[in-house]
């Protein structure tokens, strides 16, 4: 049977590059058949690369069959993959998050956590003297996967390893870092078209704080004006969302790239609290600045107190 190899709901760059590059890698170095696909469509900055690179857009599902053999990428919690995953037959996990539990396996399977700001880096480890191998389009879009994890080496995720290999991989494709990078943030910050519900569950993933559960959004742009323009609807859709995804409340963080700060909308006095004790700040109005907080990962999720 094919392997399907997919990451987390709600798409993002890494979760939809790096099932090509496996996908890539088991079929072409390995032997084994393997299929990338998609929960959910790519946000625009996974499309750019997509496109840019002269890739085809995986197939999206919606579930996986009984004894479906899979490998998961990008995640390892439950909450972020399909509804029947544990009945699946999970064959690897290749990962950087920290580990949630609730994942079942069928056997033992082969486990790769590791800390780096990138599922796309430690990929290239694992592929060790085969990455030479990899065409064009696999080094694009590893190298676009690393630039988009690490905001250009921004983020406080990034690792020096992480760089290095971007690195590498830029050089080998001839892609200068700067100029290629103001490219794909421009890609993501084109959030024109998406309706209110589109941007709040474009980048997002649940997470319970204290019995508390929470839908963390975050908009990563180089143009914070577009989605702040838009916070009044935006905060109208937080109850809507909240409701038919079974949270008890939002939270989008708009992060300016450039200026390395994040913006959360503050719609009530739950978040007003969630903000104070999770980042020490003082909330006057329905917006709050948190000057240099840029990762989910490394500095929401850790932070947060209700």
């Amino acid at each position: 049977m094919t392997t399907l190899v997919f990451g987390h709901k709600s798409p993002d760059t890494d979760s939809t590059g790096s099932p090509i590059i496996w996908s890539w890698y088991l079929n072409e170095v390995k032997g084994e058949a393997a299929k990338p696909v998609l929960l959910g469509e790519p946000n625009t900055e996974a499309a750019f690369m997509l496109e840019h690179w002269g890739l085809e857009k995986p197939e999206i599902i919606t579930d996986v069959e009984a004894d479906a053999p899979v490998v998961i990428v990008d995640t390892n919690n439950p909450a972020e993959l399909p509804a029947s995953i544990n009945s699946a037959d999970i064959r690897a996990i290749i990962d950087h998050h920290k580990l949630v539990g609730g994942l079942e396996t069928k056997g033992p399977i082969d486990i790769t956590v590791r800390p780096l700001a990138c599922t796309a880096t430690i990929m290239v480890d694992l592929m060790g003297k085969d990455f030479v191998k990899m065409p064009e389009a696999i080094k694009g879009a590893a190298l676009t996967c690393i630039l988009s994890d690490t905001l250009a080496f921004r983020s406080p995720t990034t690792t020096p390893h992480d760089r290095a290999v971007a690195e590498t991989l830029a050089a080998d494709l001839g892609v200068d870092i700067p100029d290629f990078a103001v490219e794909m943030f421009a890609a993501k910050s084109d959030v024109s078209e998406f309706s209110d519900a589109e941007l709040i569950r474009m980048d997002s993933k649940e997470y319970e704080v204290g019995g508390t559960k929470f839908r963390v959004s975050v908009l990563e742009t180089t143009a914070p004006e577009i989605p702040l323009g838009r916070k009044d609807s935006l905060m109208e859709s937080f109850k809507t969302v909240a409701a038919e995804d079974g949270v008890d409340e939002v939270l989008l963080f708009v992060v300016d790239i450039l200026k390395e700060e994040a913006t959360l909308l503050v719609p009530n006095d739950l978040v007003k609290t969630v903000a104070e004790k999770s980042f020490g700040a003082t909330v006057e109005g329905d917006l709050v600045v948190l000057p240099g907080v840029m990762s989910r990962k490394k500095q929401i999720i850790p932070n947060l107190k209700v």
